[in-house]
């Protein structure tokens, strides 16, 4: 699997000058360094940061709004709209390093995908109907669809808790008021994420299952919902506890880019994880391979242990604890099918091949102008043998000044907890996320 994923495309990072300007022509291949493992002494509990290999590297140089013409090639047209719309926005630049890790019977699922691996319709269908799981369902994606898929599905383990996660929408221009609605706790489960060979047929077509429940401010406090995704269908299962009516009700509407509740129309439910959901409503295309600045090996965006709001800033969030890194991401582009609709008429991922997760996000509106940038901010994660995952993400709006940052735990004084094999975790069965389980918990 490594051979497979070094030769699947050249891996080249320029070289760059003490000065912070990149040196031309002394290109050099960065290679595959091994599954990131922590320093000695980490445990589930402990600050992942704190054991992060490089922990003490320095910024190799700093983008400014001074000089960002420098770098503008290896910037997306997202990271340099910040540039122009956030006063102060700057980007700190690590050395680049390759370290995304996949266990042993991943990467024998992956092997095995290259002829077993299906889609709805053939090659080019919106579903996928047959694959190795988990693993890359198409470790050489022909077209923008399988790209998607290899997204989707990237290794997560059988999934994974927060005890506590906030998530905050930053105050309107000239306002101080944040929404940042606490849920304890947060589930994700992937059926066919357990060790072993599974596949969408034998997971009854389940993607995953996902659960939240509000406790705190009041306007939030006691909602919650379970919601069920599926491999072969756009039909999404959501139910919602309203504590109001005292009763669990179903939203069969409630996915796409319908707008969460409680967010002041900030937040799409296709907004969530960069991407989130079927790919159904748009025509995929991959536009090809380019060489950005990412974040990646983003550990202090993990912190739980320091003040939300010495990282999250009312306009954006802490240079401090962004890290970038030189990669090579994989362009894909998806534009809205005839007769459907979506708000984001456009949608651009970079995503990393080596993992596929992706980097950056960015949405266009009907008038063909951006108006959404996201970032997500990707870690090895040592409970799955270092594979990387990137629960937390950052959702700005150009439009309005305002951003939603979503997935992570900091400040909240526990970590997320990911887990390898289901064990007997009542989280990792279908009953945890039925309409009445949902009730009996928000009515405790």
């Amino acid at each position: 699997m490594e051979k497979l994923r070094k030769n699947s495309w050249a891996r080249v990072a320029v070289s760059l000058a003490l000065t912070g300007t990149f040196l031309t022509g002394q290109a050099a291949e960065v290679a595959f360094e091994g599954a990131s493992q922590p320093l000695p002494g980490w445990k589930y509990g402990k600050v992942r940061e704190e054991f992060f290999k490089y922990k003490d590297e320095k910024p190799l140089f700093t983008i400014t709004k001074d000089n960002v013409k420098q770098y503008a090639d290896k910037l997306t047209p997202g990271e340099l709209e910040m540039f122009k719309l956030k006063p102060g926005y700057t980007m700190n630049v690590y050395p680049t390093h390759r370290d995304c890790g996949l266990p042993d019977f991943v990467k024998k699922n992956t092997e095995a995908n290259k002829t077993k691996a299906k889609l709805s319709d053939g090659a080019t269908g919106d579903y996928l109907v047959a694959a190795d799981m988990p693993g890359t369902p198409f470790p050489e994606p022909k077209n923008g669809q399988q790209a998607m898929w290899n997204y989707l599905t990237h290794y997560r383990g059988v999934g994974y808790i927060y005890p506590r996660v906030v998530t905050a929408a930053s105050p309107a221009p000239g306002s101080k008021t944040w929404i940042e609605p606490v849920e304890e706790p947060w589930t994700m489960y992937y059926p066919w994420g357990k060790k072993g060979v599974s596949s969408p047929e034998s997971a009854n077509d389940k993607y995953f299952y996902i659960y939240y429940g509000y406790t705190e401010p009041t306007a939030f406090a006691g909602q919650g919902a379970n919601q069920l995704y599926h491999f072969s269908k756009q039909i999404v299962e959501t139910y919602y506890y309203f504590p109001g009516q005292r009763r669990v009700r179903r939203l069969p509407a409630y996915n796409y880019d319908t707008p969460q509740i409680g967010f002041e129309n900030n937040y799409t439910q296709d907004d969530i994880y960069m991407f989130y959901g079927s790919i159904d409503r748009y025509d995929w295309k991959i536009v090809g391979r380019k060489e950005i600045i990412a974040p990646y090996n983003a550990f202090a965006m993990y912190r739980f242990d320091v003040p939300y709001h010495s990282v999250m800033k009312d306009d954006l969030i802490s240079a401090a604890n962004r890290r970038y890194e030189v990669h090579q991401a994989l362009q894909i582009e998806g534009t809205v099918k005839k007769g459907q609709r979506n708000i984001s008429e456009r949608r651009d991922l970079y995503l990393d091949e080596d993992s596929w997760n992706a980097f950056m996000g960015e949405d266009y509106d009907g008038q063909g102008k951006l108006w959404k940038v996201r970032e997500g901010f990707t870690i090895p994660v040592w409970e799955l043998g270092g594979s990387c995952d990137q629960p937390a993400f950052v959702n700005y709006n150009l439009s309005n000044g305002r951003y939603v940052h979503d997935g992570g735990i900091t400040g909240q004084g526990k970590d997320i907890q990911w887990f390898a094999e289901p064990g007997n975790n009542v989280i990792f069965t279908d009953d945890y996320y039925s309409s009445e389980s949902l009730r009996q918990r928000s009515e405790r």
